[in-house]
């Protein structure tokens, strides 16, 4: 069995789409087993925030994690490609109370993560979480949902009434071979950029969010069109909501092998679908054993069903 960290630090320096605050974030290589976690050191005592599901303390137009007063916020960009990319440990420290927006996608990110390369840490064991019945959460018409499945798919719906966006959907898979999926990655799903309403834009603004926003971060989507063309994909709204299920699913640690679908979807959703997974694996743990068996690449490893 294996994980991979950074085989080199990388630094980013930009603002924060909410808060308007400029940060520099530096992504460092970590031990084995220790996850992606975050490190605020403008504050005493350097407070540590891990990368999981119980450390989220806010879903509004973004996913925050905290520790007690302490807390970093939209975070889904950045951890989609460290886990989109194979990184399973990272230090990643902050300068300030949210990661930076950059051009409103992964990219960046991705770029700098191909650039320096990974680093192949072997570990005694890992579980692989397999769902094996549907497990779904939903709020009216919006829904996200984890089936069963071969592999590990992430599919996606949207529908607005302007034209230019309309009814939109995207699947993507992330392959088994640790080079094909993040270079799949690289290529489909990091590139999409976050979009916003221009009817919405003055709401938002008035109720203090989006402080750090503009034409040069995020697509702005009007009765006419797009402000700011032109697209990186034809349906590159609803690829970027795929990159937000992949950072939010990714506090999980590891991706179960399932097929995550979801339809109008939002932060919290995808989070309290991430809770129910846990919750419904945790019920099972006691009355199910470890099993082991191959996976697609031959490798032996633990493989907890749910």
């Amino acid at each position: 069995m294996q994980q991979h960290t950074l085989a080199a630090e990388i630094t980013q320096i930009g603002v924060g789409l909410h808060s308007g605050v400029i940060t520099q974030v530096r992504i460092l290589p970590a031990e084995a087993g220790s996850g992606r976690y975050f490190v605020r050191v403008d504050l005493p005592d350097l407070p540590m925030i891990p990368a999981q599901v119980a450390a989220v303390s806010h879903t509004v137009l973004s996913t925050q994690l905290g520790k007690g007063e302490i807390s970093v916020r939209t975070v889904e960009h950045l951890l989609a490609a460290l886990s989109g990319m194979g990184v399973d440990n990272a230090r990643i420290e902050i300068d300030g109370p949210e990661v930076p927006l950059l051009d409103g996608s992964a990219r960046l990110w991705t770029t700098n993560i191909a650039q320096v390369g990974l680093v192949s840490q072997p570990i005694k064991n890992q579980a692989t979480l397999v769902v094996t019945e549907p497990i779904w959460v939903y709020q009216e018409d919006a829904f996200v949902c984890a089936l069963p499945s071969p592999e590990t798919r992430f599919s996606y719906g949207i529908d607005f009434d302007l034209p230019a966006i309309g009814n939109q959907w995207h699947s993507w898979s992330l392959t088994a071979e640790l080079g094909k999926a993040s270079a799949s990655f690289a290529a489909e799903i990091a590139p999409a950029r976050t979009f916003g309403l221009l009817h919405q834009i003055e709401h938002l603004q008035k109720t203090g969010l989006i402080k750090g926003g503009s034409l040069d971060n995020a697509l702005i989507c009007g009765p006419e069109g797009w402000l700011n063309p032109p697209l990186r994909f034809a349906n590159e709204p609803v690829r970027h909501k795929i990159l937000d299920l992949v950072g939010d699913l990714s506090l999980l640690g590891t991706f179960p092998i399932a097929h995550f679908l979801a339809y109008k979807a939002s932060h919290n959703l995808h989070i309290q679908l991430a809770q129910r997974i846990l919750d419904f694996g945790l019920r099972l743990t006691s009355a199910l054993p470890f099993g082991y068996a191959q996976d697609r690449l031959g490798t032996s490893r633990s493989v907890e069903r749910f």
